[in-house]
């Protein structure tokens, strides 16, 4: 007991008292809160998608720079498309569920699938990526903790954890003041710096103009940086998902989020490409682009450490979006029964805390895998995305034309582009980044494969266990009772008494011996004690107790059945009064009872006594 006090204890600590089923109108956010949250994935990628597109562009020179301009307005085309989509979705489906529930609904369960299944492992990677990128951030600013990457990040992961398990308005409201304070130092950092360049305070030879040819371009390769530059939108369609979470009216409060979210991602992003390019900022593995065009604007005083803390922070703390979103698209699987229903189980703050942890244990699993590299984990990370992105608009347009609505023509024409963009997107990442996404290839299958397993086997109980379907029960006309010993103690008397109160029409009791002179000094305690009850002894020379025990359950069982008697095995038990106690005592009966749980028609029962000291 005062092991449990202790674990209810620091459990209340941690994650805080139990809320009533009554007060989870009070967990809804307004749009403020869930700006932060479900926006914070979305917006800390301007952080490394800027970057990305750099990355792809250095292999032929600082000089192909000015590419990232055309490729960053694609970006802002493909970000326009994908939110006038989402707010279509949010109205169409207001429940929730995103691509999953859309795909699902218009093109069938295997594409519903894919999508739900790729959003699972998307969020995941959510998680570890953004963890991974804060983490790399801090480093930049403090070279001398690089080595200890991979420990920083699953800090933050568990405690990330742990805030998500108190509850949904509760982490908002600790989470929102850091996303806004990053927004606000963004706009500083690119007000300043565009102040800067306006003022002839930059040198205008750091970059090269517009328009200037370069040797080496092609058109796979302004594809391959455009792909790596969509990464920047991921977790757009996060609000989507969880439009459960929102205050009434729920689809309007998730529009206007979407909307807000879309417009502030679109000047953040806009802002830092153009600030990169015009700078002359070269990426490199021991500082990131933020990182170089904070120093240039501000030097490395304190608005720099300012513009590092926030990004550092904003980039953790994205991954709250994944918390936010992962636990809801899992409770539309589990509902479907393609994954477990433990998933739809509400905690002690009324969150889906299965669905929490699960996340936070395969984050720092990944994370530990992956050595905290951030460049490792995008690639994945955006491709899991964009599959969904383009099922969801394609299945938006089967709806459009299958259901024509008033003003279905737009609405077709703006998830056609949606849906267009985001398969071009897909297949450039499998063009251009097939060595680090080809995982998806066999994840993606093996998951849906699972689903469907999980799926079957939820059908093949309910089939089992419902009345009109089943076989009729088998009358009992009674009870057989066996009870095994390992000697006469107060465990032994105590589980008798209640064998006897069974009423059972015969109890044998059953004594497995190791050796012969053990058997017989056994028998005669036994006759002098309760001679009115049957004893049995199996002599184990090989010193099994397992063995001997089935075989004799066994052979009573099938001359029972004949007589449409039931088997019923009582396993004495004592407990210590400590727990860990437990160490020093063999663990017979808990073998015993564990394998007999698999013995078809055996009843089994545990009669515990408790010891005192």
């Amino acid at each position: 007991m005062a092991v449990n006090d202790t674990m209810a204890a620091l459990k209340r600590l941690l994650i805080g008292r139990p809320l009533k089923s009554a007060e989870l109108g009070e967990q809804k956010l307004n749009k403020k809160k869930a700006l932060a949250i479900l926006s914070s994935d979305a917006l800390s990628s301007v952080a490394y998608g800027p970057e990305q597109i750099l990355l792809v562009l250095i292999t032929v020179g600082a000089s192909a720079f000015w590419y990232s301009i055309p490729i960053g307005i694609g970006v802002l085309i493909l970000l326009s498309a994908l939110i006038l989509s989402y707010r279509q979705i949010i109205f169409a489906y207001p429940h929730g569920g995103g691509a999953y529930v859309v795909s699902k609904q218009n093109l069938g369960i295997y594409p519903g699938l894919v999508a739900g299944g790729s959003l699972l492992v998307d969020y995941i990677l959510t998680v570890a990526v953004s963890v991974s990128a804060g983490t790399d951030a801090i480093t930049s600013a403090f070279p001398v903790l690089h080595e200890h990457t991979v420990a920083i990040a699953v800090t933050f992961v568990i405690l990330i954890t742990l805030l998500n398990l108190r509850g949904v308005t509760e982490s908002a409201s600790i989470l929102a003041y850091p996303v806004y304070l990053f927004a606000l130092a963004m706009f500083i950092l690119i007000a300043v710096g565009l102040y800067h360049i306006a003022t002839g305070q930059v040198s205008p030879n750091l970059h090269t103009p517009v328009g200037t040819p370069v040797a080496g371009i092609s058109l796979f390769l302004l594809l391959k940086a455009f792909a790596s530059g969509s990464s920047a939108l991921t977790g757009v369609e996060a609000i989507s998902n969880a439009i459960p979470n929102f205050k009434d009216p729920a689809p309007k409060n998730a529009a206007k989020t979407l909307m807000a979210m879309g417009i502030l991602l679109a000047l953040l992003f806009s802002g830092i490409v153009f600030l990169a390019y015009y700078l002359g900022i070269s990426p490199n593995g021991q500082e990131t682009v933020v990182s170089q065009i904070a120093k240039e604007t501000f030097g490395r005083n304190f608005m720099y450490f300012i513009i590092q803390g926030t990004t550092a922070l904003i980039l953790i703390l994205a991954a709250n979006t994944g918390y936010s979103a992962f636990p809801l698209l899992a409770v539309n699987l589990a509902k479907d029964r393609f994954i477990p229903r433990m998933f739809t189980v509400r905690g002690d703050r009324l969150g889906y805390s299965n669905g929490i942890i699960i996340l936070g244990l395969l984050s720092i699993v990944l994370i530990i895998a992956f050595h905290g590299q951030t460049e490792h984990l995008i690639p994945l990370y955006a491709v899991g995305v964009f599959i969904p992105f383009t099922l969801s608009q394609t299945g938006m347009i089967v709806k459009w034309v299958r259901e024509k609505p008033a003003g279905w023509v737009t609405k077709l024409i703006i998830n056609a582009i949606g849906a267009l963009i985001s398969f071009t997107v897909s297949l450039m990442f499998f063009v251009t980044k097939f060595p680090q996404i080809w995982p998806v290839l066999i994840f993606l299958p093996l998951i849906v494969y699972l689903f469907h397993r999980i799926k079957k086997h939820y059908e093949a109980v309910g089939e089992q266990l419902r009345l009109s379907t089943c076989e009729p029960a088998v009358p009992i006309e009674g009870n057989v009772v066996i009870l095994p010993v390992s000697g006469i103690t107060h465990v032994v008397e105590h589980s008798l008494n209640y064998a006897q109160s069974l009423s059972a029409d015969q109890i044998i009791a059953v004594y497995i011996p190791f050796e012969k002179e053990e058997e017989i000094r056994f028998e005669e305690k036994w006759k002098k004690w309760r001679p009115d009850v049957r004893l049995v002894t199996l002599p184990s020379p090989y010193r099994s107790i397992i063995h001997p025990l089935s075989k004799f359950i066994d052979t009573v069982h099938r001359k029972a059945s004949e007589s449409h008697y039931q088997v019923t095995v009582v396993i004495p038990q004592f407990i210590p009064k400590r727990s860990w106690q437990n160490l020093l005592h063999n663990q017979t009966s808990l073998m015993i009872r564990t394998y007999l749980l698999y013995r078809k028609d055996v009843i089994v029962t545990t009669v515990p006594y408790h010891l005192k000291k």
